[in-house]
């Protein structure tokens, strides 16, 4: 087995890189135009740098059969993984760079991992290691994204189509958008039998926590065309569901979240169309 303490990781977007013996010449993901290679150029660190800094994850519970682990101080993007426990397994949502036996022990004690899912690359995070120290589990991505995979194991599974069930009442959903193997999860019996949204990039919860917003680029500025938008609305349309949870700590639509996306993409429409006034 590969040592994941040997394996760099991109200082920038937090993604680990497959174990070697100096950093990767480039991060392909940093360099893609809906992210950005850091102010002082590409950097690298590792798992043991990061723990020598003083990183630490907290688990919480957000509400029945629902966590968050969050690293403290925040790595990279500083997105937080989401965990849904079901009576056939907990699964990880996103990943976090951060892996340390803490975190890992404290996952086992509400029930481990039997899956990993994952949004979009931006937040492939450490999901190789995760996968490892819960007996390489399998770790979900769709086949679109593919290619940006740079930790690549025998957990990883490429799933195509629009929908994909991981456990009884925990579908993963493509959405595209962001990226076109963009995917969101649902989970039907979140928010007691109401329905949880879980999501990245494609629905991101923003500051106004009423509402939701598309980018093709959060860090550039660069917009999701109308027919882009209409697709994620229309991908989710189906599932039913109370309260959205985004990608970073407190981001939550905590009711009407179907309400909430379609004013949202209403709104969203409205202005690339250059309609507001």
């Amino acid at each position: 087995m590969s040592d994941p303490l040997k394996a760099f990781i991109c200082r920038t977007c937090g993604v680990q890189y497959a174990p070697s013996a100096r950093p990767p010449d480039h991060c392909p993901i940093c360099e893609d135009e809906r992210q950005y290679v850091g102010w002082r150029g590409q950097l690298w660190t590792t798992l043991v740098e990061l723990s020598q800094e003083g990183h630490t994850n907290q688990l919480q519970e957000l509400e029945p059969g629902l966590y968050h682990l969050v690293t403290q101080p925040p790595t990279a993007i500083g997105q937080r993984a989401l965990i849904v426990q079901t009576p056939t397994g907990n699964v990880m949502w996103d990943c976090i760079t951060y892996v340390d036996d803490t975190s890992v022990n404290a996952l086992r004690a509400i029930g481990g991992l039997a899956a990993i899912a994952i949004s979009h690359p931006h937040f492939y995070a450490s999901m190789a290691t995760w996968s490892m120290h819960f007996d390489n589990c399998p770790i979900y991505i769709h086949e679109a994204d593919a290619e940006w995979v740079q930790y690549r194991t025998p957990s990883l599974q490429l799933w195509t189509g629009t929908r994909q069930s991981i456990l009884p009442g925990v579908t993963l959903i493509n959405t595209g958008g962001h990226f076109e193997g963009a995917a969101v999860l649902h989970w039907t019996d979140g928010a007691e039998g109401k329905g949880l949204l879980l999501s990245g990039d494609s629905i991101t919860v923003v500051q106004d926590r009423r509402y939701v917003s598309f980018m093709y680029s959060y860090p550039n500025l660069i917009p999701l065309s109308e027919p882009a938008v209409r697709r994620i609305v229309e991908s989710v349309q189906p599932h039913a569901y109370e309260r959205i949870y985004g990608a970073w700590d407190g981001r939550v639509v905590s009711s009407a979240g179907p309400r909430s996306v379609e004013l949202s993409a209403e709104r969203y429409i409205r202005f690339i169309r250059g309609d507001q006034t």
